[in-house]
């Protein structure tokens, strides 16, 4: 008898139906030292098999809860927040390691530490895969049939979104932003954007200058009555996954965080957290968990797009959106490095990245975490007492993607390649090496 693999549309996140289906619910633990192997979230994981003809069982959708739809339930100390998301969808490669970054020329005493969110997955890694965990979960429980986001040109949260969206079986439609004379052409395969096209996203463009004048907002509003007007149901996530629902990722991160710290030495204590800030939502998540955890660390945020002003007022509104009672100047303290521009970079901030990629093997992205770091060691370094005998930790967001779109401005930058020299009396036989 002959078998044959056939590709079928697979079943609906938000209703999976399986024949006499046992369902096991257990409570994962945490243990080990910082990012051990069996590091596991504290959530309920549920985990779903079902009988077959013939005996025996064998999983439905997923083994080990990847994927798995989960009952939320908050830290205590962020219990009192409303509204309290009700689940999550397991996205992300979760808890990410944190361990010592010794770049150089740090400040007297100073220790330096980094959690690797963009170890946080593949396609999916950086820090948007945390929203997206709350995120898709409410598009599920909405009844969407697809997803609208916006983001710019190489967005690692529109890469993401498509992602998390075609795992979940909902379509994704992407308002890219690009340069006025590039609005009406092919975008390509460069970095974020191969990704995107190739789990089937839904492309639309936009120049800087309408999208400056229509805002992200509109833009979506217009798609999703497009799509509505088709019989969709369309969910639309906002720029960077940035609303009060999606802070709820980055108040889990402070748990996860603080667990760490628990199982691994108890007593030690950080007293900075360093962040790049791009929509909002993931300092609002770490400010506000820190201040009411046990953490207690003050958070900096080094805003690569727009200013300062502009994040605190924002960031206000998520924090009021959670009925949280903080005034955000008093948890965060946010400084301008955009530099040239969002997604700009001068050569030297190009170095920087480069430099610290062959110190360290700590690989930054260009517009979010290479700027960051870079800020970080400037105010370090006109600011030394500032951060004397302190702990800093620097979380790392992701975005390797988008280094693919600076080729052309790194290649002086890495020309660490020559080719080898074989003296003429090596013998030689052809067959010898084999061309695996």
């Amino acid at each position: 008898m002959s078998s044959a693999i056939v590709l079928r549309p697979a079943t609906c996140a938000s209703a999976t139906t399986t024949t006499a289906a046992t369902i096991v619910s257990a409570k994962t633990t945490f243990s080990g030292l910082l990012a051990a192997p069996g590091f596991h979230r504290n959530r309920t994981c549920t985990t779903i098999c079902c009988s077959m003809d013939g005996g025996g069982a064998m999983p439905a959708a997923h083994i080990g809860g990847f994927l798995s739809k989960k009952r939320y339930d908050p830290p205590l100390w962020a219990s009192h927040l409303r509204p309290v998301p009700s689940h999550t969808f397991s996205l992300g490669h979760l808890p990410t390691p944190i361990h010592r970054w010794n770049l150089p020329n740090l400040p007297e005493d100073t220790e330096l530490w980094i959690k690797r969110d963009d170890l946080s997955g593949m396609q999916l890694s950086g820090n948007k895969v945390r929203k997206l965990e709350f995120l898709m979960a409410d598009a599920v429980a909405s009844g969407a049939d697809c997803v609208i986001t916006v983001g710019g040109i190489q967005s690692n949260h529109c890469r993401a979104t498509a992602v998390a969206a075609r795992y979940l079986n909902l379509d994704c439609y992407l308002i890219l932003r690009t340069s006025k004379v590039l609005a009406d052409r092919d975008p390509g395969l460069i970095g974020n954007l191969l990704v995107e096209r190739l789990v089937g996203a839904h492309i639309d463009l936009v120049s800087k200058e309408e999208y400056a004048k229509i805002g992200s907002v509109s833009l979506a509003d217009l798609l999703k009555k497009k799509l509505m007007d088709q019989g969709r149901k369309p969910y639309v996530i906002p720029v960077g996954g940035s609303n009060s629902l999606g802070t709820w990722g980055y108040i889990e991160a402070i748990r996860e965080v603080e667990q760490q710290i628990h199982n691994s030495c108890g007593e030690f204590q950080f007293d900075d957290i360093v962040v790049a800030c791009g929509s909002g939502g993931t300092i609002a998540g770490l400010s506000l968990g820190s201040r009411l955890s046990s953490l207690k660390a003050k958070v900096h945020a080094f805003s690569v797009c727009d200013d300062p002003t502009y994040f605190y007022n924002f960031v206000q509104g998520l924090i009021d959106g959670l009925e949280a009672g903080f005034d955000s100047h008093d948890i965060i303290d946010i400084q301008d490095v955009k530099g040239l521009g969002y997604a700009m970079n001068t050569a030297e901030e190009l170095r920087f990245v480069k430099d610290v990629a062959a110190a360290t093997g700590v690989v930054l992205d260009p517009v979010y975490s290479g700027k960051a770091a870079y800020g970080m060691l400037r105010d370090m370094t006109a600011n030394p007492t500032k951060w004397k005998k302190r702990k800093v930790l620097f979380v790392h967001t992701g975005g390797l993607f988008g280094l693919y779109d600076k080729v052309e401005q790194m290649t002086s930058l890495v020309g660490n390649w020559q080719k080898l020299e074989i003296d003429e009396s090596i013998p030689r036989k052809d067959g010898t090496g084999k061309m695996f």
